[in-house]
Formats: C-alpha cells, sequence, structure tokens
C-alpha cells in the first residue's frame, strides 16, 4: 500500500479532485495547508510598504492506494491536473505504508482501502 500526499496551488484544487474523480480515485483527504519552496513567497504592498508573505496558501491531497499501479495512475493524474509551469506548482510525496485498518470493520490491509 502506498500514501500519497500532493500539495498544489489552490485554485487546482477542483481540477485535481476532478482528475482523481476520473480514474476513480474516491478516498482522499483534504487539507488547506500553508509553505513555502525556493521561491520563499512574494512581496506585497500593505499600506503603502512592501511587506514579505513567505508562507503561500495550497491544498494537501492525502490518498493511499493499494499497489504501485494505482500510485502510477494516481500521480500521473495529479501532475498532469496541477501543472503551470511556473514555480509555486507544489510536490508529489509517496509513502509504503505497513498496515491499514478500517475501524468500523476491523479490515486491515487491502480490503481496509477498496
Amino acid at each position: 500500500m502506498i500514501k500519497i500526499e500532493a500539495i498544489v496551488r489552490r485554485e487546482k484544487f477542483e481540477e485535481v479532485k476532478d482528475a482523481l474523480s476520473r480514474i476513480e480515485v474516491n478516498g482522499i483527504s483534504v487539507s488547506e495547508v500553508m509553505g513555502c519552496g525556493k521561491q520563499k513567497g512574494y512581496m506585497e504592498l500593505v499600506r503603502g510598504s512592501e511587506v514579505p508573505i513567505s508562507l503561500l496558501p495550497k491544498i494537501k491531497f492525502e490518498i493511499v492506494v493499494s499497489d504501485d499501479g494505482w500510485a502510477d495512475k494516481t500521480i500521473k493524474a495529479i501532475k498532469e491536473s496541477a501543472f503551470t509551469g511556473n514555480p509555486g506548482d507544489g510536490k508529489i510525496f509517496t509513502y509504503r505504508l505497513d498496515n491499514v485498518i478500517r475501524i468500523r470493520t476491523s479490515e486491515s490491509g487491502s480490503a481496509a482501502i477498496n
């Protein structure tokens, strides 16, 4: 099992969500997060003074899939739908999971996410 975390631009939320739905990835968690990468934010004019804005609002998707095939499909859908070609498009992280347990039924492993 693989956990995929994708941090993308806020304005790409609907596109990423729709892309995941099209490939039938339905079990997702979404959070609003703040962060920065190499660009370190931007300068904003506030009451006539430039103020550095170092943390930018982003959307974080968390998805668990059963195998490498699903992970590849999911990552491809996220990359294609979140891409703008500009700095700040985001990152995708993957993690191997030892186990997943569905609380309601006590199912574990792949049965808990299918």
